[in-house]
């Protein structure tokens, strides 16, 4: 089974280069100030940096240059970044200095537009922007240890964007809505990451508070919104007080096909809300073909939830379900159709509308508490889970827990193992 494409699973850890690499491809590194600076300057040094995005956004960068954006630096307007690194060599947005993430802020843009290929970005909060936080439309490019707060959606890789990495970011109260008006059943926003490109890489992230108001489903958003998106990882996440952990959708003629997610753990307190939701071909936005989710660990105790929707048309070829951890308030899961592929996992609800899967069974998980959600002893997730094929996760590198630990000859259900 090969779940996904060449996802470059090996750059989630990129290896440090040696000295002399090091060496060979250092470029040039320019400094800005928001407080400090003088566009004037030679904006090479940090007691001469520049003040304004504009002349960084000027700037002719090379592969290997870096810009590096001083500590409590703060601008309103938009970060355009059009040049190419290259593999070896990627331009570099850093921080410098002490104290808070320089912020990048304003409605009358997205913050942080990347359209170039091979960069790595860090050190960076893009906060209250026009509609997306970061909007990614180039290739191969890392965000790594950024923050994205007070968007419609905190990270955007569009309709172009593919083999991008996320990974090691805050993805914050991305509460605001796009559409949000009566009738239509075309309510949208509050996305933590929305992805429409392919081949994407979501991991290691704190995502919280993708929530919103709405006219048409009384409250909307997703921490990880797919739509178009085929072949896009999701894993190792940590998501509380999300409306929903996904929602996946497809345009007609699309399909969002072959997206896994794996080891993510998903808690809330909010009144309502689902881990997974889904779409045969019966949907406007369907058919979503071939997602992938296992060893997931889901706490949502609201009795308005649902662990799992694999509605209108829902078939193996839709959804498979492998060795979650799924607990909630009111409905473990739902399917009609030929329903879903499931097995392995541990179900805590009122009420459930699918059928179990082998090994799947219907108890309390036993988990340590409402926010850690590893197993206690005795707990039925433990020895229950089917050991799977690196494929199921989207490559070798990735058949560990959310701890790191290596998977068992006989894994427990869920995100975590004993």
């Amino acid at each position: 089974m090969r779940l996904l494409s060449v996802v470059a699973v090996a750059s989630l850890l990129p290896a440090a280069p040696s000295a002399a690499q090091a060496q060979v491809q250092a470029g040039t590194t320019y400094y800005v100030d928001s407080r400090a600076g003088d566009d004037g300057a030679a904006g090479t040094s940090a007691t001469a940096p520049w003040r304004s995005l504009d002349r960084v956004n000027q700037a002719d960068l090379k592969p290997g240059d870096a810009v590096s954006l001083k500590r409590g630096s703060r601008w309103t307007g938009s970060l355009t970044l059009e040049a190419d690194g290259t593999p070896a060599r990627p331009i570099v947005i850093q921080p410098y200095g002490k104290g808070p993430l320089a912020r990048i802020s304003g409605r009358g843009a997205n913050c942080v537009v990347v359209s170039g290929d091979h960069w790595r970005i860090g050190g960076v909060r893009a906060s209250g922007c026009q509609w997306a936080g970061f909007e990614v439309a180039g290739d191969d490019n890392h965000l790594i240890g950024v923050r994205a707060d007070g968007n419609v959606t905190g990270v955007w890789v569009t309709p172009s964007g593919s083999r991008n990495t996320i990974r090691g970011s805050q993805i914050v109260g991305n509460n605001r809505m796009s559409v949000n008006d009566e009738g239509g059943d075309n309510d949208s926003g509050a996305f933590g990451v929305l992805l429409n490109g392919d081949d994407n890489v979501v991991t290691g992230n704190t995502i919280t508070g993708s929530h919103a108001a709405s006219h048409d489903y009384v409250m909307d958003g997703a921490a990880v919104e797919i739509y178009n998106g085929d072949r896009n990882l999701v894993t190792y996440n940590k998501a509380h007080n999300n409306e929903t952990f996904t929602e996946l959708g497809a345009q007609k003629g699309k399909t969002a096909t072959g997206n896994v997610f794996a080891f993510n753990v998903v808690t809330s307190t909010l009144r309502q809300g689902s881990f997974l939701v889904t779409r045969g071909p019966g949907h406007v936005v369907g058919p979503v073909k071939g997602t992938i989710a296992v060893h997931n660990s889901v706490y949502l105790p609201a009795r308005k939830t649902i662990g799992w929707s694999c509605h209108d048309g829902c078939s193996p070829s839709i959804l498979k379900l492998r060795n979650n951890v799924v607990s909630v308030g009111g409905q473990a899961g739902y399917e009609d159709g030929k329903g879903a592929d499931e097995g392995g996992s541990v179900y805590q609800a009122t009420s459930t509308r699918f059928k179990l899967g082998p090994r799947s069974v219907m108890a309390d998980p036993r988990l340590t508490s409402r926010t850690d959600l590893r197993p206690r002893p005795g707990s039925p997730a433990l020895g229950r889970a089917f050991p799977l094929s690196a494929a199921w996760y989207g490559g070798k590198a990735l058949t560990r827990d959310i701890t790191g630990r290596p998977l068992p000859a006989t894994p427990a259900a869920g995100a975590h193992q004993p």
